[in-house]
């Protein structure tokens, strides 16, 4: 009798550590900074009178910002012009670096979703990936960058 309780008592504890948190990131920017993780806390999306986007998207002193020419899904490439361009700045006890692509700075590319973006609806989904420059040639890598249902909080 004691064996079976014991048993029982071990089975119980070890279902119930079993335990998963699971955390969903509805909505998010995210993606890999030179290979580690970089998640924004706070994010949004902004239409041009032009019909661009703008996501505008921080973590504490750092700051991703992603335009595109327009906000009909589809690939933008980076590197290529000043309408569709990433910038990350990093801003702090006043010293800053910029890191950004444009007419011939950088490369990479903004993909808009057209399967889980909504205008009407306020809310838009894609990827990105990039190689932005400093002044000095520096150069940050974002990866696997992902901004999915970000809100469209006001058009310009």
């Amino acid at each position: 009798m004691m064996r079976k309780f014991i048993s029982l008592l071990v089975l119980l504890i070890a279902i119930t550590s079993c335990e998963e948190d699971v955390k969903f990131n509805n909505p998010a920017v995210q993606g890999l900074r030179d290979n580690e993780l970089w998640r924004a806390s706070e994010f949004n999306a902004i239409i041009g009178l032009d019909n661009s986007l703008t996501i505008q998207a921080s973590y504490g002193y750092e700051q991703l910002t992603l335009k595109t020419a327009n906000i009909t899904p589809g690939t933008y490439q980076l590197g290529v012009n000043e309408t569709s361009k990433a910038t990350y700045r990093i801003a702090a006890d006043g010293i800053s670096e910029e890191y950004q692509t444009g007419t011939d700075i950088g490369n990479g590319e903004i993909i808009i979703n057209a399967q889980d973006t909504d205008v009407s609806k306020g809310y838009i989904t894609g990827t990105f990936r990039f190689n932005a420059e400093d002044e000095n040639g520096d150069v940050v890598n974002f990866q696997n960058g992902v901004f999915y249902k970000v809100r469209i909080t006001q058009v310009q």
